[in-house]
Order: structure tokens, then C-alpha cells, then sequence
């Protein structure tokens, strides 16, 4: 029970910064994928669940990122876990609350929920610095 009061406050404080950052989020489609990647852009796939807390934390996370990095052009597309079973297993996505990384055709990072400020913010930062080379 402590645990579940303690979740669902964390989830209200976090409510108004998961609304801002669903703004710039785009639901996962193939095609989306294919255009960024052909472009060269550096696309982040969050395999997401509303019910999770950990995925909670990791919104609050990027937030702060995008905030203190408004220059970044990072391209968030998200995979709902319990609907598109058929992308969590295309990504190898062991569950929900899995991140991936990619710059153009590159993936540079897969993390199953990380939740730590700097770790997530340094694979952004090395995933940006990445010198993509177009074929």
C-alpha cells in the first residue's frame, strides 16, 4: 500500500512535466522511423506504459534534458507496450520502460530502465556528437 500511495505521487508531481514533454513525442509508426533514420537524426524510442512508474522517471529525466539542451533536435518516438507488441519484440524491448537510441541507420544506446540523470544524459550527448556519415 506504501508503495502504491508513494507511486501514484510520484506520477501527480510528474504529470505536468510528461504533459510538456508529450508535446514534442510522436506515436511510433515505421515510416516515421525510416524518414528520421534516412535523415540522419537522432531519434530516441521510448517503449512506453502509462502504468509505469519507472517510465514516469525517465519522462522527468528527459524533460530536464531537453531543458537544459533546447538546441537539440532529438526526435522521441514512442512504442506503447501493451499495444504494438509487434514493434516491442521488432526492438527486443524486454519490457516496458526500454530506451534506444539511434543516429541515422546507427543505434548508439539500449537501456532497460535507467532512470539516472547523467547516464541517460551522456548517451544523448555521445549519440549527438556521433559524426553520421549519410550512404
Amino acid at each position: 500500500m506504501k508503495l502504491l500511495r508513494r507511486t501514484l505521487i510520484t506520477l501527480l508531481a510528474l504529470a505536468p512535466l510528461s504533459l510538456a514533454w508529450a508535446s514534442s513525442k510522436e506515436p511510433f509508426t515505421q515510416e516515421r522511423f525510416d524518414q528520421l533514420q534516412s535523415a540522419g537524426e537522432v531519434v530516441l524510442i521510448d517503449v512506453y506504459a502509462t502504468w509505469c512508474p519507472t517510465c514516469a522517471k525517465q519522462q522527468a529525466v528527459l524533460e530536464a534534458y531537453k531543458k537544459a539542451n533546447p538546441d537539440k533536435n532529438l526526435h522521441t518516438l514512442v512504442v506503447d507496450y501493451d499495444k504494438q507488441k509487434d514493434v516491442v519484440k521488432a526492438f527486443r524491448a524486454p519490457r516496458q520502460s526500454t530506451l534506444l537510441l539511434f543516429k541515422g541507420a546507427k543505434q548508439h544506446w539500449f537501456s532497460v530502465a535507467e532512470t539516472r540523470e547523467q547516464v541517460i544524459a551522456e548517451a544523448l550527448d555521445k549519440t549527438f556528437s556521433y559524426n553520421y556519415q549519410a550512404k
